[in-house]
């Protein structure tokens, strides 16, 4: 009996690497490269924890709003899908339903910049949105909730921010 679960649980260690480059597990999300870090490093805030938390932690700290600017923080509401939440830092606004943000693990293990977000809310105040998902060079089919954006500095900050090198994180 001990030898047929032992094979068994060898058979099921194989399966679990079976599958193709562009394949994720849930686990993949949790490697060494984070979204909040990444955030955290670009802008300055000095926000910490799961990043759905991040907005209620801004609250008294940094403005908050529904309408989005460059060197904004997009926080993004703790689902099944994404438990911790995600948060991505606006790069500019294309139109009043498009921006484009940079983020790190959206695609896990990756920085991604200039990825286009959708505003897809019924009042247009971005409390849901659809992400551009780089396997498939198209926006993804499920649409997220999120909080809204939080202004981490003054412009003159967020200026020199942009000029940051990645590897300041």
């Amino acid at each position: 009996m001990k030898r047929m679960v032992l094979g068994f649980s060898f058979c099921l260690s194989l399966a679990a690497c079976g599958g193709g480059p562009r394949e994720y597990s849930r686990a993949s999300f949790n490697g060494p490269l984070q979204c909040a870090p990444y955030a955290r490093a670009k802008t300055g805030v000095a926000l910490y924890g799961a990043a759905a938390s991040w907005w209620r932690g801004a609250s008294g700290k940094y403005r908050r709003t529904q309408s989005p600017a460059q060197g904004e923080i997009l926080v993004f509401r703790s689902t099944g899908r994404l438990p911790s939440g995600h948060v991505s830092v606006v790069r500019s606004t294309v139109s009043s339903r498009k921006i484009l943000v940079e983020h790190a693990n959206w695609e896990p293990g990756r920085i991604d910049r200039s990825v286009p977000v959708i505003d897809v809310s019924r009042n247009n105040d971005w409390s849901l949105v659809r992400v551009y998902w780089a396997p498939i060079k198209n926006l993804g089919s499920r649409a997220y909730p999120t909080y809204g954006f939080i202004v981490p500095r003054d412009i003159d900050d967020i200026a020199r921010l942009q000029e940051t090198p990645d590897h300041a994180m």
